[in-house]
């Protein structure tokens, strides 16, 4: 039915051959393969960054199976190199090379590699056993009707899709909005630092700004440090990393737990009301604050996120966290922190150095409770949107899975189906 692997990017290439890598990251949950933005040289590149696929050819993965990432590979001008983690399947030529790509995209087919995969936390498979999986194929003119009919109908599929993913961004653009306009527009009664920032000036009502040093303290986190002495009177915590911290919310899917002295440990517990930052990340995640709220008891916190305490009397927490996700808090996190080629840092002094809005406590929180009201609207509407997402997904892969094993009589079916 196909050949696998028939192709690879030799350890004589020139060093200096630039290429797009696709690794299993690339590929999303509907069969779409996302080209990099950045090329990648032969000489640095992953020693996985060897397997070629001529287009039409289907990509599977054989780590990490239940991800389900299986594409077709695109038409395109820009040179592409795989994983090694991928098998490569190139169709016969009593093939239809579209057929072969829904074949392998199908519940049936993909079931069937997650079920001969082994391994229980890095689920794997070899690509003999890929080859070696039944399959019925029909008749070539029958292939051809099949994929015909899958694209015209996976493609409206992708149209609503994309659409309904455009409505999502629109939804994160209308939320930093909301957060921007009822905050920034706040008159503030004090003052101790001159204003002075060019993105500001569409909010003429921001008033005074205060350094965030003046009403909160830093801080500092744990650092770990394997040979440290934890004799005397040690005790083991939790504590959060950098990758608990996310922008707006805490991930607690995973937390180490970290053996120290007491004194240490008392130096860096998290008290509720803290807000968290991280050191460094993403640009346009850098100096996002979120609150903790005492999930977790006695939490510690890695040196690489800062824990902001607000003096109370002058500062709400949360009134802090949504300030720094307005478009102030954004421009001064981007246009002060460090850049590096992929990602940004700050430091504390930086941190300590924002400036804010500060009307009076109770304003504030006035004002946080009115983000959150349209925050929730917002957060409701994208829950809509997820879950058709979400339908038009499983319609997908439901459509191919009865087409290519004859649930649906492809000479016969039409699209209406599925615009009802």
């Amino acid at each position: 039915m196909a050949g696998i692997n028939m192709r690879v990017l030799p350890e004589s290439t020139d060093p200096d051959h630039a290429f797009y890598y696709i690794d299993i990251s690339s590929i999303s949950g509907h069969g779409q393969i996302t080209i990099p933005e950045e090329r990648t040289i032969f000489a640095t590149s992953p020693s996985r960054a060897r397997r070629l696929a001529p287009p039409g050819s289907v990509i599977v993965s054989t780590v990490r199976t239940y991800l389900r990432a299986v594409a077709a590979v695109p038409e395109t001008d820009k040179p592409l190199v795989f994983s090694t983690g991928f098998a490569v399947l190139e169709a016969a030529k009593d093939i239809d090379a579209r057929f072969l790509s829904y074949l392998c995209q199908s519940n049936t087919f993909i079931d069937d590699v997650v079920a001969r995969s082994t391994g229980v936390s890095y689920p794997a498979i070899n690509a003999g056993d890929i080859g070696s999986i039944n399959v019925s194929i029909p008749r070539r003119a029958e292939q051809f009707l099949i994929a015909n009919f899958l694209d015209v109908n996976t493609t409206h599929i992708a149209s609503l899709m994309q659409k309904r993913l455009k409505q999502r961004a629109a939804l994160a653009d209308r939320a930093y909005a909301e957060i921007s306009d009822v905050l920034l527009s706040a008159p503030s009664p004090q003052t101790t630092a001159k204003s002075s920032w060019p993105w500001l000036r569409d909010h003429p009502g921001k008033g005074p700004l205060v350094r965030l040093g003046y009403v909160c303290r830093l801080q500092n986190g744990l650092t770990i440090d394997s040979k440290r002495d934890v004799s005397g009177e040690p005790v083991t915590r939790p504590y959060l990393r950098v990758a608990n911290v996310q922008a707006g919310y805490i991930d607690l899917s995973t937390v180490a737990a970290v053996t120290v002295p007491r004194e240490v440990a008392n130096r860096c517990t998290l008290r509720t009301g803290d807000v968290l930052m991280t050191e460094g990340g993403d640009l346009d995640k850098l100096g996002r604050g979120t609150v903790w709220n005492g999930e977790l008891a006695d939490c510690l916190h890695q040196n690489h996120v800062f824990a902001l305490r607000p003096d109370r009397d002058r500062l709400d927490g949360e009134y802090l966290a949504l300030m720094t996700q307005t478009i102030h808090g954004r421009c001064y996190f981007e246009s002060t922190g460090s850049k590096t080629t992929n990602l940004a840092s700050t430091n504390s002094s930086k941190i300590l150095s924002f400036p804010i809005p500060l009307p009076s406590v109770r304003h504030q929180r006035e004002l946080t409770r009115s983000v959150h009201t349209k925050l929730d609207a917002i957060k409701r509407m994208k829950q809509k949107l997820d879950r058709q997402i979400a339908l038009l997904a499983e319609r997908r892969q439901a459509l191919i899975t009865a087409a290519v094993t004859g649930q649906i009589d492809a000479s016969t079916a039409s699209r209406r189906g599925i615009e009802n």
